[in-house]
């Protein structure tokens, strides 16, 4: 890749016309706007990882009064859900290991936020189902995230948020 426009090198592909450029993102304040014109800032996977570290460390900042982290209430909100996940789907939907899922649960089910219960669609599995103290902590965590979310997201329109909310849900699932 050429690093300036003197050097000869091979031509930079024209970016499609829906795609955006990075000239059209907002200068960082960190002193890192030098790269928005690397071939990197334009890359689906690194801005999608950028994206999701910044509001995973705002949310996490956000939850630390509730001793939380995004981690554990993904697990929370998917017992708190009604739909009784079992620790295997809990670790196929978050994209997390097995191991990963169980410490997840056992510190929930610790601080009384969430219990095991067997599946009654398989008995050698087990659910996870909210407490009511879990029920709650879970409300007072989804409030925080709603506005952590309307942070992150505070140079978005109500209509690119929705869009940005359907593209990703194409990705991802």
């Amino acid at each position: 890749m050429s690093t300036s426009t003197d050097q000869a090198g091979p031509e930079r592909p024209a970016a499609p016309e829906d795609t955006p450029s990075a000239a059209s993102a907002p200068e960082p304040t960190d002193g890192t706007g030098r790269f928005l014109d690397s071939d990197l800032a334009l890359q689906v996977h690194f801005l999608t990882s950028r994206a999701r570290g910044r509001g995973i460390s705002h949310a996490n900042r956000e939850l630390e009064g509730l001793d939380l982290k995004v981690r554990q209430f993904s697990v929370l909100s998917l017992a708190a859900s009604g739909m009784n996940p079992s620790q295997r789907e809990l670790g196929e939907f978050l994209s997390l290991d097995p191991s990963q899922i169980v410490a997840l649960v056992d510190n929930l089910e610790k601080r009384g936020a969430v219990r095991r219960e067997t599946d009654p669609r398989d008995r050698r599995s087990k659910i996870i189902v909210a407490t009511e103290p879990g029920q709650a902590l879970h409300a007072r965590a989804l409030a925080i995230l709603t506005d952590s979310e309307d942070y992150t997201l505070s140079t978005l329109s109500p209509r690119e948020r929705k869009q940005l909310r359907s593209l990703l849900l194409k990705i991802a699932f």
